[in-house]
């Protein structure tokens, strides 16, 4: 069997810490101005026509979560004032306050992107899909931004075979693994990309920000999130999740739900750019 490389790159990323109140922090990263190519080679393996065609996309510098959301992190902007709509405080159904939040609507995660912002003085929202997939990425163009393929010891999702719906746990030439049934705590695995940001891949489905479209054409190239006006109810995720294959953690891939769906491997991590990401 091929001997399956991970690739690990220390750099030191710049970031700045908001504090929640009472011991909780946010760890914010910054992610510098760049070009790169969205999408997928036709050639990758499980690629789908929604993630082509590849285009040029230049990203203005911004900050992202270096952790999807935390319980901790929801409990205590969901306890400030409300800004559009109510939250519901313990709504995770994986209980602990390292795990990611999860059960969360794409309206929930826009709460509290408002209820942050409020509090902090500071615009947070959530991130484009371009925003996403560069942060993702941090400079690689491989399936996974440490290479070629991907293993449960280093992400959370299925790696085991399923013989109902016929699915392998292993993505190429990787190997299976575990299916460990639930979100872990987030940064469990050590493993963060180029730019300083863990649990990119697996663990939880992240909302983004723009409207679903089934492919790119005529997609945005300057990195804005992609919103028309053609009424369409769903959302787009990124990233996997716990419950998901090793395909669906890919860099390029993409899911989608409807705006008010909040499943248990439904999460999400907040974005702040303008005036905040120039100030570094």
């Amino acid at each position: 069997m091929a001997k399956i490389v991970i690739n690990s790159i220390q750099k030191t990323a710049q970031f700045y810490i908001e504090d929640l109140g009472n011991g909780i922090n946010l760890e914010m990263v910054l992610i510098p101005s760049g070009s790169f190519i969205m999408g997928s080679p036709e050639d990758e393996l499980e690629q789908t026509e929604n993630e082509s065609p590849q285009h040029l996309v230049n990203i203005k510098p911004f900050c992202i979560g270096k952790y999807p959301v935390t319980q901790a992190q929801w409990k205590a902007i969901a306890a400030m004032l409300q800004v559009n709509k109510e939250l519901v405080r313990d709504l995770s159904y994986f209980k602990g306050d390292k795990r990611p939040v999860e059960s969360v609507s794409w309206y929930d995660a826009v709460e509290f992107c408002n209820r942050l912002s409020a509090h902090t003085k500071r615009h947070y929202r959530l991130p484009s899909e371009a925003e996403w997939e560069y942060a993702c990425r941090a400079g690689t163009t491989t399936p996974f931004h440490f290479g070629e393929t991907i293993t449960t010891d280093v992400a959370n999702y299925q790696g085991t075979d399923n013989e109902e719906y016929k699915w392998s746990g292993s993505y190429g030439k990787g190997p299976k693994g575990i299916y460990r049934g639930e979100t872990t705590e987030v940064g469990s695995f050590d493993v963060a990309n180029a730019f300083g940001l863990y649990d990119m891949h697996g663990n939880v489905w992240e909302w983004c920000a723009d409207h679903w479209h089934e492919n790119y054409q005529g997609a945005p190239t300057e990195g804005s999130a992609w919103l028309d006006n053609n009424d369409n109810d769903l959302r787009p995720l990124r990233g996997g999740s716990w419950y998901g294959l090793p395909e669906n953690c890919r860099s390029a891939c993409r899911g989608q739900s409807i705006l008010d769906y909040n499943l248990n491997y439904m999460g999400f991590r907040v974005v702040c750019g303008g005036a905040t990401a120039r100030a570094f």
